[in-house]
């Protein structure tokens, strides 16, 4: 029996397709749902103009790159979304007062708004630490990258034995709720456990009310010592769980923790000096101690001191490499070094292969001798 020949108008959409797979780099990828997870959090989900397999690690962050108010902007976000669902990825953003990015994206950013995205990296996921059993604390938006976890281990039916408690102001502010309730329900091996610190008339509330504490995590989790735990939230949060587990002599080589956002003042103040420190060594320092960096895409180099960062040396020749952290976590500055020796300093946004490969991060990274650039 002859098969017959689709419609003109259906052609197109049975030939086959040429997927590629997501690798760390720079990608256009295009606004396709939001959705509403609380009163001030929203979710933005993004795929590709052609078909991307966006495989990442449960955990890991990608660095938007936007354009607000005629400048370009860079922030970095943890992926909300699983690969087990790898066609698309997420990102769940929470409207910050006075946050630049945050309240631009809850204003601005709906369906087939095009952007490009920078990653994926970090060194905070669970693919790089199983264990059988885990412990996932977050508070407050801080929940995004253990849920990525969490969904990755129930959607591939992971033997692994989960509780999941998580901190939030009231109960209107949980979010993926409903998500969790159903995990929960439909795992013997997953323990949902809430807290909130503060009620709100007319909403019901059955769960642990307050903070996280010795006696609440000894009640959840009586062998949280045996457990791989992945902690995320505000540094607060992060430092009291930190400080728990501490004085409860818990193996801190099974702690993981994230905590990133808007690159804090302090952090750009230091920046500032450093760059200053740097150039006023360059003037005191004898012309033998100097290196050269040459920026090949552009023709131009500059001699600078030790201890002077690429990216600042870029800056004054007027070369503005993108980065959004300033702190080797985003990989937005990522560079190839075509010749010379380096010493990076970063805080996982880079892989060891791109290392292997010669990139570095250009704001952690300083020369160690004449440099050859690739940008």
């Amino acid at each position: 029996m002859t098969t017959p020949t689709p419609p003109a108008d259906t052609a197109d959409y049975f030939a086959p397709v040429n997927t590629q797979t997501w690798v760390n780099g720079r990608h256009n990828v295009r606004c396709v749902k939001v959705i509403h997870e609380t009163w001030d959090v929203r979710t933005f989900c993004f795929m590709a103009q052609q078909p991307v397999m966006f495989f990442f690690k449960p955990g890991q962050f990608v660095t938007l790159e936007l354009e607000i108010d005629n400048k370009q902007v860079m922030r970095s976000y943890t992926i909300s979304s699983s690969p087990s669902v790898p066609y698309s990825f997420s990102i769940t953003v929470k409207r910050v007062p006075g946050g630049e990015v945050s309240n631009w994206l809850h204003d601005n950013m709906t369906v087939g708004m095009e952007l490009a995205v920078h990653g994926p990296v970090g060194q905070f996921n669970c693919i790089d630490y199983p264990a059988e059993k885990v412990l996932f604390l977050s508070g407050g938006v801080g929940i995004t990258p253990v849920m990525s976890m969490a969904r990755w281990l129930f959607d591939t039916n992971a033997e692994v034995d989960i509780t999941f408690i998580h901190s939030a102001r009231s109960p209107r502010d949980v979010i993926y709720s409903r998500e969790l309730d159903h995990m929960a329900a439909r795992l013997d091996n997953f323990g949902l456990y809430l807290i909130v610190e503060r009620m709100e008339n007319g909403l019901p509330w059955q769960g642990y009310r307050g903070y996280l504490d010795a006696a609440k995590l000894d009640m959840i989790s009586p062998d949280f010592m045996e457990r791989e735990i992945f902690c995320c939230g505000p540094a607060p949060y992060m430092k009291a769980v930190k400080k728990l587990l501490e004085e409860r002599g818990f193996n801190m080589a099974q702690y993981h923790e994230e905590s990133f956002g808007e690159t804090p003042e302090s952090v750009v103040e230091d920046a500032i000096e450093q760059a200053e420190v740097a150039q006023a060594e360059a003037d005191a320092v004898n012309h033998e101690d100097l290196m050269r960096i040459e920026f090949s895409d552009y023709g131009k180099s500059i001699q600078v001191a030790q201890g002077e960062t690429i990216h600042n040396a870029a800056a004054k020749l007027d070369l503005m490499i993108p980065k959004a952290c300033g702190m080797g976590i985003c990989g937005t500055c990522k560079v190839l070094v075509k010749e010379g020796e380096t010493q990076m300093d970063h805080n996982g946004g880079i892989t060891d292969e791109d290392v292997d490969a010669g990139y570095v991060l250009s704001c952690c990274t300083v020369a160690k001798s004449d440099l050859l650039i690739e940008y």
